[in-house]
């Protein structure tokens, strides 16, 4: 893919998956902010677009495997299982975990670190909204989506849905990813950029550092399913109807 600025972020996270890396390091969204231009995502960080660019180039050029992880072509049935089995297993195995660790940071030093109370109740909103989130999409949605790909790779009628056009419970997942994604926002700049403070023990650090990589697998669940999964989803099925 040729590198320009005007490009969207959204549409480099989506043809070379090497580009991931560099928008995470760099702190460029490319998930539910990915629709702005590089070079305005740039601008609006206060980043050299021309580094950026080098960057993304170099990321393409040294990824030894350019086909790993590009989901852009993939069956979406096999996209669905892998969000099931990567980002929702994900989810679900850091949650108690990361609960776990708060409960010993505010025991410990919620005295001198208030922060870490409201950090606390933020995590619960977002893990409390995601449990709901990944069932609906395990029950309802990705079954359904699955369905309709068979349909037409069989070259049979859309399968009827009660809740209409599949573009419906899509809207609704992707409010939830915004929703989630500015709670973990939130947390972010209450923990200084997921940043221990001096002296941290090792149970503090170990905290913030679940944060910040529940936020970062989030983003990857929320670009596979908002960037790809979703809009070749509803194209599917217009193309069907």
């Amino acid at each position: 893919m040729k590198t320009t600025t005007e490009t969207t972020v959204r549409e480099y996270a989506i043809e070379n998956p090497s580009s991931i890396r560099v928008f995470e390091s760099l702190g460029i969204d490319y998930c539910c902010g990915g629709k702005k231009s590089l070079s305005d995502a740039c601008s609006s960080g206060n980043i050299d677009v021309n580094r950026v660019l080098e960057l993304l180039e170099n990321a393409d050029r040294e990824s030894k495997t350019p086909d790993s992880g590009n989901w852009k072509d993939k069956p979406l049935s096999d996209i669905a299982a892998h969000i099931v089995e990567k980002h929702h297993g994900f989810a679900r195995r850091e949650t108690p975990r990361i609960a776990v660790l708060l409960s010993r940071v505010i025991e410990r030093h919620g005295s001198s670190n208030p922060e870490v109370a409201q950090i606390e109740q933020l995590f619960t909103a977002v893990t409390q909204e995601l449990a709901t989130h990944m069932l609906k999409e395990e029950q309802v949605l990705f079954p359904y989506i699955g369905q309709m790909e068979q349909a037409v790779l069989n070259g049979r009628s859309l399968p009827p849905a009660f809740f209409g056009s599949v573009m419906r419970p899509i809207a609704n997942m992707m409010a939830e990813h915004d929703d989630a994604a500015a709670l973990l926002s939130q947390i972010r700049q209450l923990s200084g950029g997921f940043t221990a403070p001096a002296g941290a023990c090792p149970t503090f650090r170990g905290l913030y550092h679940g944060l910040e990589e529940f936020e970062r697998d989030l983003h990857r669940h929320v670009h596979l399913e908002n960037n790809i999964l979703f809009p070749r989803a509803m194209e599917m099925e217009n193309a069907g109807k």
